[in-house]
């Protein structure tokens, strides 16, 4: 029992080490190119999720998410856990008003840290950029009922959403 409980705070500090985000990388978006990146830093660029207020269940369920730069400089995001990418990570939390957390059903990419400098895109001053997002291919949403969604994952992007939207599935 004595070594059990030495082992076990060992333990979990190497598991809480392994998972840590402090290496956080922030970008911006251009529509077609991407930049080499060295370290970014800056955090001021937002991105906004849409939807229609009322989706047919026999229709996909598309998403527009939406980067602003307002700044006047070029800015850079790491385009990893957003719609910017193909699906390979859960960057959305979908909560049914009925059931509770919608099941994402897409792959879970491990990535190497720091992001390569492929990883990234860049934004012009005062521009915006959109991706849009069939969420059926990766979320379960089979049922019809009032759903949220909020975006998780700015700790990757560095992006900061600061709404969450609401839509419903008839």
């Amino acid at each position: 029992m004595n070594k059990l409980s030495f082992f076990a705070p060992a333990i979990l500090l190497a598991i809480a080490s392994s998972c840590n985000t402090s290496q956080r990388n922030t970008g911006s978006t251009a529509t077609d190119s991407i930049t080499t990146v060295n370290e970014p830093t800056d955090t001021s660029l937002t991105a906004k999720l849409s939807i229609p207020a009322t989706i047919s269940l026999d229709h996909p369920i598309e998403m527009t998410f939406t980067v602003y730069n307002p700044t006047d400089s070029v800015m850079k995001f790491c385009k990893w856990h957003t719609p910017f990418e193909p699906l390979m990570s859960k960057y959305l939390d979908i909560v049914s008003d009925t059931d509770g957390e919608v099941n994402y059903l897409g792959p879970m990419a491990k990535r190497i840290m720091p992001p390569p400098a492929n990883s990234y895109l860049s934004i012009s001053p005062s521009d915006s950029i959109l991706a849009k997002v069939d969420l059926k291919k990766g979320y379960d949403l089979t049922k019809p009922g009032t759903y949220t969604i909020k975006y998780n994952s700015d700790g990757i992007s560095r992006l900061i959403v600061h709404d969450s939207v609401i839509f419903t599935i008839n």
